[in-house]
């Protein structure tokens, strides 16, 4: 899959799985040309505001992101960013 194809499917599984108020995914993957990871898979930032972090710590909240994104954290993404916020905090 593509880096564009796969920013496509996270942005996908986000919006399917945390009904975001706002969710920016954005491929990093050039900034890291010649790293040994980057044959493994992309570099990704996802900044995310769902109510779904409502009580939730940042380890929760990144956990709440791996999950929804499910085998793509195994296949095709090598190093995910995650700056994840509820409405209220933004």
């Amino acid at each position: 899959m593509s880096h564009a194809a796969l920013s496509q499917e996270i942005h996908a599984r986000l919006q399917a799985a945390l009904s975001p108020e706002s969710l920016e995914v954005q491929d990093d993957s050039h900034l890291h040309a010649g790293h040994a990871g980057a044959r493994e898979g992309g570099h990704y930032s996802v900044r995310i505001c769902s109510s779904r972090f409502a009580g939730l710590g940042r380890v929760a909240r990144h956990r709440l992101v791996y999950h929804s994104l499910g085998e793509l954290m195994q296949q095709g993404i090598h190093a995910l960013t995650i700056d994840a916020s509820t409405p209220q905090e933004n």
